[in-house]
């Protein structure tokens, strides 16, 4: 049952990415380009994802069991770290760039073509030197 509940949630998520137009990197970079020919159209999408997602973390917050049978998981630590804002820079410096994010980057590797691969390998290999690089990162400041 979980892993029915997975495939049609991931195909809705597919199906509104390539609909909505997020697959485009033309348009996810018209819309990052406030200062040039601007395209406020993802607004409506990000709307969209948000309304839905808010009302789900009200019914959430109420439940105790998922409708899978397995517990709820606790709410996100609320506060900011170091960790969090460090990784949304990142993410927002490679969505800017290219006008994709993981889950476009992943429903884009169905055109076809050489760049869908590149974008993913190279998200990958970051996904993979991150614990490295976190662990370097918290370290303890050794004395000098």
């Amino acid at each position: 049952m979980r892993n029915y509940f997975a495939f049609l949630a991931g195909g809705l998520f597919g199906a509104g990415l390539f609909i909505s137009g997020m697959t485009d990197t033309r348009k996810v970079q018209g819309w990052l380009d406030i200062f040039g020919n601007w395209d406020p159209t993802l607004a409506f999408v990000m709307g969209g994802a948000i309304i839905p997602m808010a009302i789900a973390w009200r019914v959430a917050a109420k439940r105790r069991f998922a409708l899978t049978g397995d517990a709820m998981p606790p709410p996100p630590e609320p506060k900011l770290g170091r960790n969090l804002v460090m990784g949304s820079v990142l993410f927002g410096m490679g969505w800017g760039l290219v006008g994709l994010c993981p889950g476009p980057a992943i429903a884009s590797l169905s055109y076809g073509g050489i760049e869908g691969l590149v974008f993913l390998g190279a998200m990958v290999a970051g996904m993979s030197a991150m614990p490295s690089l976190r662990a370097w990162l918290d370290r303890p400041a050794t004395a000098q």
